[in-house]
């Protein structure tokens, strides 16, 4: 017997594409829908058996609020995650939030089929592979990045890099222009920037940040450049006419 089953994703052609195989394969498919807005509404209103709602961020905050309503509003309503291959935190948060399985992505049609009729069988819906995986990584972390270090180091030009590298170091604007070249203004505009897009009100409070997010470890370091050299006059010696003779 067919499952009774919603399609949800943000990308059209793969919930499209989702639904239609699943229909040839004798299953009872209402919809194939793309807004994500407004998913939770929809499949409330439709009351599938089972639910496979698609994300590509799944361990974005506040990305299965849909799967927190629709438990909320239609407990009996199954929701199985459909997503790119999660990290032990996306996992965790769909299942907290009230799904009953996680499919990849890539998952062959058979795979999604199994998953089907787990979750409408009240068990639990996801692979031992996945599974495996992500115990791994728990157990096994791999070193990640500061990410809020290199979120703010994209916001930031290479030239405002530079700037904010020799604000850290304690340079003033005379200095900064000196250093690139550049003139006072566009130095001063420069240092504005760079405050602005790390949202902070003060130079000191920048180099704070810089250096407690590690987006200076990251930064390359300034192009060195050799000082310039103020041009030195030499006194001019006065032009003496003919002396007298006998002077």
């Amino acid at each position: 017997m067919g499952v009774r089953v919603m399609v949800v994703d943000e990308h059209r052609l793969l919930a499209e594409a989702l639904a239609s195989a699943l229909k040839l394969r004798g299953h009872r498919v209402l919809a194939a829908a793309a807004p994500a807005a407004g998913a939770a509404e929809l499949v409330i209103s439709r009351a599938p058996e089972v639910c496979l709602l698609g994300t590509a961020t799944p361990a974005e905050p506040g990305v299965f609020e849909p799967v927190v309503r629709i438990k909320r509003e239609r407990p009996q309503i199954a929701v199985v995650v459909l997503g790119p291959v999660p990290s032990p935190r996306g996992i965790a948060a769909a299942f907290a939030a009230g799904a009953s399985g996680y499919v990849r992505q890539d998952e062959r049609i058979e795979g999604v089929e199994r998953a089907l009729a787990k979750a409408r069988a009240g068990e639990v819906a996801i692979s031992p592979q996945l599974l495996q995986s992500a115990f791994a990584e728990l157990l096994n972390p791999a070193a990640q990045p500061d990410d809020e270090g290199t979120r703010l180091l994209r916001l930031l030009t290479p030239r405002e890099v530079e700037v904010l590298v020799r604000v850290a170091e304690g340079e003033d604007t005379r200095l900064i222009a000196a250093g690139m070249d550049i003139a006072p203004s566009t130095a001063r505009t420069h240092v504005q920037r760079v405050l602005m897009k790390l949202g902070v009100g003060s130079r000191l409070e920048a180099a704070a940040l810089a250096a407690r997010t590690g987006l200076l470890d990251r930064a390359a370091p300034p192009v060195q450049r050799e000082p310039q050299r103020e041009p030195q006059w030499e006194p001019q010696r006065e032009q003496q006419g003919p002396q007298p003779a006998g002077a």
